[in-house]
């Protein structure tokens, strides 16, 4: 972390990043989301409290798990602005449809959603609202947001250090590499948080599964556009989410 910067505000910088809420810098400056990137994990457990709190509340008044499940996700998707669901869809037309790189990241840059987008998140909503009906105490299901939420964005400055931006301009070039000791940071916070929340064999199990399905978009991403872009990030988060759920639901 930057200790010239400040803590907090690396973490309202990363709030303005991951999420809708009127904070932080309107303009970063270079580089200065990388620095603030450990603090990513403390912003997803904020937005999974969030999501909890809803969950929680429409159990209470009696909606339901499934109503209960469906709006803990809509609630996410509210105070980020459908940003990460944006990404991952832009990243399956890119994927899906583009013959080669440059077609690839093109269709990425396009505003209008394809198929491949269209399929992606109606199967994000659909795998995490099912995932988290599935667990019977809205306790634990409330857990497992904050869990999920706080790990899937504590893996991201990982790929940010170790993956080259795929392009020269936009979120992936701008916000900077992130040092090895922030992405260690980060993944450790958010590491803490899983371990707390779903008890740590359940807690490590999902940390695996996570790492190793947003280790193997890393991989993909590289192959298909030879590195990352905000919209691959946002991926890697849809993707971690949905792990780390699928683990909190198994019996």
């Amino acid at each position: 972390m930057d200790a010239r910067r400040g803590v907090f505000a690396d973490f309202t910088q990363a709030t303005a990043v991951l999420t809708r809420i009127p904070i932080g810098e309107a303009v970063p400056e270079p580089g200065s989301i990388a620095a603030g990137a450990w603090s990513f994990p403390l912003v997803g457990a904020g937005v999974g409290g969030i999501a909890a709190l809803v969950l929680v509340l429409a159990e209470i008044i009696g909606l339901g798990s499934i109503p209960a499940a469906l709006l803990a996700v809509l609630a996410g998707i509210a105070i980020t602005g459908a940003l990460h669901e944006d990404g991952l869809a832009d990243t399956a037309d890119g994927f899906g449809g583009g013959r080669d790189r440059a077609q690839k990241l093109a269709i990425m840059l396009d505003s209008r959603q394809g198929t491949y987008g269209i399929v992606a998140i109606a199967l994000s909503i659909g795998l995490r609202g099912a995932a988290i009906a599935a667990i019977p105490d809205p306790i634990s299901a409330a857990l497992a947001l904050i869990a999920a939420h706080a790990v899937s964005r504590g893996l991201l400055p990982l790929p940010m250090r170790l993956l080259a931006p795929a392009r020269e301009d936009g979120l992936g070039a701008t916000a900077g590499q992130p040092a090895f000791a922030v992405a260690i940071i980060a993944a450790a916070i958010g590491a803490a948080i899983a371990l707390a929340a779903l008890g740590p064999t359940r807690g490590l199990v999902a940390l695996a599964i996570a790492g190793a399905a947003m280790a193997l978009t890393a991989v993909l991403a590289r192959r298909q556009i030879g590195g990352y872009t905000g919209d691959v990030l946002g991926a890697f988060q849809q993707i971690g989410e949905i792990a780390m759920l699928l683990v909190a639901a198994a019996k």
